[in-house]
């Protein structure tokens, strides 16, 4: 069973999906940490309510930029997790970090990548006048929102959409492909061939 370690840094409604993923069986692994760069997420309420031990590494703690990411690695390995999944964390992985779990690390964003990456998404589609936008999940490396893909899900634009309710359409969206992406990660069902994420067939009892 593979140990799952969470970071968030906000609400964590991702962070609840794969609570109610691993509780439903749905992912075959255990959620063994969350970490958050901010004392006061709602994703901390979340993790006491499940039994889940939390790490708080405040960003405004540290003196600059290279002592926090520091402390961050320090703590990742720690933790002995197999996978990290960045759901909703809003700090980037140095090329340190990424270095040192490679193929073991795994970022939501709210885009078909790779378009429209970075922050503001949803405004950034609605603003180029694309008709389709949606999520995507991929693995990390060290450029950012650019890693080898694993599952996406279209969503389409109204065009009454604002930046909100176009996030909350592709918000149920994110839930669902970031749960069929762990799964697979636990059954060590992904490969990655020249930046290619090939999905295995399931293996036969």
């Amino acid at each position: 069973m593979k140990n799952i370690a969470v970071l968030a840094s906000g609400r964590g409604t991702n962070f609840q999906a794969i609570i109610d993923g691993v509780d439903s069986g749905l992912i075959k692994g255990r959620i063994c940490c969350l970490i958050t760069d901010n004392p006061s997420a709602y994703s901390i309420e979340r993790a006491e309510k499940a039994g889940i031990p939390v790490k708080v590494i405040d960003f405004s703690s540290f003196g600059d930029r290279t002592d926090y990411n520091s402390a961050l690695r320090r703590e990742m390995e720690e933790t002995g997790a197999d996978l990290f999944v960045l759901a909703g964390y809003m700090r980037l992985l140095d090329d340190d970090t990424v270095r040192q779990f490679p193929g073991k690390m795994i970022n939501i964003h709210p885009a078909l990548l790779p378009s429209f990456k970075g922050l503001h998404a949803h405004k950034q589609a609605i603003e180029y006048g694309v008709k389709i936008s949606g999520c995507t999940v991929h693995f990390v490396d060290e450029e950012m929102d650019h890693g080898a893909i694993i599952a996406q899900s279209p969503v389409p634009i109204m065009d009454d959409d604002t930046e909100d309710s176009l996030a909350e359409r592709i918000l149920k969206e994110e839930h669902k492909a970031l749960q069929r992406s762990v799964a697979l990660f636990c059954e060590d069902l992904l490969r990655i061939e020249n930046r290619k994420v090939k999905i295995l067939s399931a293996k036969k009892d």
